[in-house]
């Protein structure tokens, strides 16, 4: 069986996520297969880590990771901002080869590479399959890579969740949140918590496939 997606560790406050409309309890936030675990502040930066089922090796090019033998949660809270679950996790890599050999040589199910830059400059991308989830790996731009110094270990950066009705989630987060623009997905939409939401990880909220 391929990999699947259990727990992502984020670090940041449970009252943060609660005051952008996410149901947390117990310091926990289910989002459809996906347990979203809150650190605290002070605890970290960013995403911290996940772990996975499946797995057969934990050395994923630098991305913080452990096993799992969990099922997936067995109650799925609505959320009072409308998010249905999670769409995909963003990690980034200078070496996008690279990582992707690594995360296939651990069992990850890569669908596909995508050969077109983003409109934030990113030259490539890959998608891995994790049960309801994709792993998108985002190749650095190579601006980014002198700026940082050169090859680095590939690295978490952000999360997108699906959001049915956005228009009623855009509104009901107020100037939290950016406006509704069209996703690089075809047919779909997105718009992006702003920094003045508080969370440390940057966050996206998307329709649904097909919507």
């Amino acid at each position: 069986m391929a990999p699947t997606l259990d727990e992502l560790r984020v670090a940041d406050s449970p009252e943060a996520w609660r005051a952008c409309g996410f149901r947390v309890e117990d310091e926990e936030c289910i989002a459809g297969e996906a347990r979203i675990r809150l650190l605290g502040d002070g605890t970290g930066k960013g995403l911290a880590g996940w772990s996975l089922r499946d797995l057969e090796a934990v050395e994923l090019d630098g991305l913080p990771t452990e096993r799992s033998d969990r099922p997936p949660p067995d109650r799925q809270p609505e959320h009072p901002n409308g998010v249905s679950g999670l769409d995909h996790v963003v990690a980034i890599s200078s070496d996008l080869d690279r990582t992707v050999a690594a995360l296939r040589a651990a069992g990850l199910d890569l669908r596909r590479i995508r050969e077109e830059p983003t409109p934030a400059g990113a030259p490539r991308q890959a998608f891995f399959r994790l049960g309801g989830v994709i792993l998108e790996v985002v190749q650095a731009p190579n601006e980014a890579i002198e700026r940082t110094g050169g090859d680095r270990p590939a690295f978490f950066w952000g999360l997108a969740f699906v959001a049915p009705d956005l228009d009623a989630t855009v509104a009901s987060l107020g100037d939290r949140v950016s406006e509704i623009r069209e996703a690089i997905q075809p047919g779909r939409h997105i718009a992006t918590l702003r920094r003045s939401a508080g969370l440390a990880v940057p966050i996206a909220l998307i329709t649904p496939p097909g919507q």
